[in-house]
């Protein structure tokens, strides 16, 4: 009760309405999911994702050339403030020319149509991660701490390049409304919880302000947004092609160009800069289509695996399809009643995000080619390659191992990552938290662990054949 007030108080600048919903949504969640059902809503288990096709056949070179010196942002902060420091960092990931050979692989430089060079993040910000001393590009982003407040950052930001750039400067348009942006997003990327990403706060917080017609700077919002943080595991990359629909709770429908490209609304100036970025992502796209996941890079018991696959096939592959000669991958959406993990997340866009309805209205789905949100109270079971790479697992990051998945009995409510990877558990070595922000909570709306017990009624031997087969894929 006393979570469930302070969250309340946490939204009362948002008007009653939202105010009202979110204490439904956070009552739904301690009193098994009741209100506001509907019928549609009871009665489903699960639904296979409509097919898809998208155009494959881009440049993937040059797909990742562009994600790495591209300007699909739009704009950023004028290089001018940090010429004095360039030189004192080596990329040694991308190994890229230019200025991009000073700065870390997570960020681009690149000029704007004046012809300034301005910094900003770029895709493997999120989409890139280290496993045994070696940067594996698609791989989603654990390590990124969302739980400090960015206001002090945002403002600082603003206010340095406002004292170093008169406002009639080049520097000035190219900065463009990049800063309002950022201090849009600084208080609603906060997350209360490790190891999660907040990247679709970020994007709301940005097309609040933004008209969907034609994506240029808005003072005024165009919808409403609670003060409370949902953040997600980060998926990897190289299972896109398998999808036909994207993220978590499958809502992303359409064409596939647009729905990757929605982090350039954190900088670029209207939907004209927005079709020239739509148009490189074809080569984006066949360059996800090319990634591999990495090999498991430990001993695997081959006939302890044989024996895991026969079993994975019987109990597992119904949902998270099969491997091997001739995969198949079912693209099931399955009911958050019926999975059982925390519900909040999909509640959320549902429910009460604007997000979908502007999307929806806005350049990107009424512009070909077209893409929309469609969200449905339901979770995608994933596709399994690479698996062993990925921990995080469940759509809030709350399961560390999969053996955690597998067996519910070995969840922990607290938990803290430490350093190594367990090769029997599959997942990251962890210890009981005692709080502090290196513990992950799973008692925090929209963080439980429950749910997925598919696996409770195997015996520990089978469980342990299936986590060797899950090495191989």
């Amino acid at each position: 009760m006393e979570l469930y007030k302070k969250v309340l108080q946490s939204v009362k600048k948002s008007g009653f309405r939202i105010i009202l919903l979110t204490g439904v949504l956070l009552v739904s969640a301690c009193n098994g999911l009741k209100p506001l059902e509907t019928p549609e809503q009871s009665f489903w288990h699960f639904r296979i994702m409509p097919d898809n096709p998208q155009n494959w056949s881009g440049d993937p070179d040059a797909g990742l050339n562009y994600l790495v010196t591209g300007g699909y942002i739009g704009s950023g902060i004028p290089i001018a403030l940090f010429e004095k420091d360039l030189g004192e960092f080596q990329d040694t990931v991308l190994r890229r020319q230019g200025n991009n050979a000073y700065i870390d692989h997570t960020a681009n430089i690149f000029p704007v149509e004046n012809g300034v060079e301005v910094i900003n993040g770029n895709c493997f910000s999120c989409h890139a991660y280290t496993i045994e001393d070696k940067v594996f590009l698609g791989l989603g982003n654990p390590a990124g701490d969302y739980q400090n407040n960015r206001k002090l950052g945002a403002w600082l930001m603003n206010t340095t390049v406002k004292v170093k750039f008169k406002k009639d400067s080049p520097e000035r348009e190219a900065f463009g409304h990049f800063g309002d942006y950022f201090k849009a997003i600084a208080p609603n990327i906060q997350t209360n919880n490790p190891v999660v990403n907040p990247a679709f706060r970020l994007e709301e917080a940005c097309v609040v302000y933004r008209n969907p017609e034609d994506l240029t700077y808005s003072k005024d919002p165009q919808f409403e947004t609670i003060n409370y943080t949902l953040a997600s595991d980060v998926p990897p990359l190289w299972n896109v092609d398998k999808k036909s629909a994207l993220y978590y709770n499958g809502m992303g429908r359409g064409d596939f160009r647009k729905l990757l490209m929605q982090a350039s609304v954190l900088g670029i100036a209207d939907s004209t800069a927005a079709r020239k970025a739509v148009e490189q992502f074809d080569d984006v796209l066949a360059w996800v289509a090319a990634l591999e996941p990495p090999a498991y890079p430990y001993p695997v018991d081959a006939e302890l695996a044989e024996t895991g696959e026969v079993l994975f096939n019987q109990e597992c592959s119904k949902c998270h399809g099969t491997y091997g000669e001739n995969p198949a991958y079912p693209n099931k959406l399955v009911s958050t009643k019926f999975i059982g993990t925390d519900p909040l997340y999909a509640r959320y866009f549902s429910r009460l995000s604007g997000l979908p309805e502007w999307y929806n209205a806005s350049w990107f789905a009424r512009s070909e080619p077209k893409s929309e949100l469609l969200a449905l109270e339901g979770y995608i079971a994933p596709p399994l390659d690479g698996i062993w790479a990925t921990p995080p697992y469940f759509h809030n990051g709350s399961v560390p191992t999969i053996e955690g998945v597998l067996d519910s009995g070995k969840r922990m409510d607290k938990w803290k990552r430490i350093d190594g990877y367990d090769t029997n558990r599959l997942g990251w070595m962890i210890s009981p938290g005692g709080g502090g922000k290196e513990t992950y909570d799973t008692s925090k709306p929209g963080y439980s662990n429950s749910g997925h017990y598919f696996g409770d009624e195997l015996k520990d031997v089978e469980k342990l054949a299936i986590l060797e087969y899950l090495k191989t894929l």
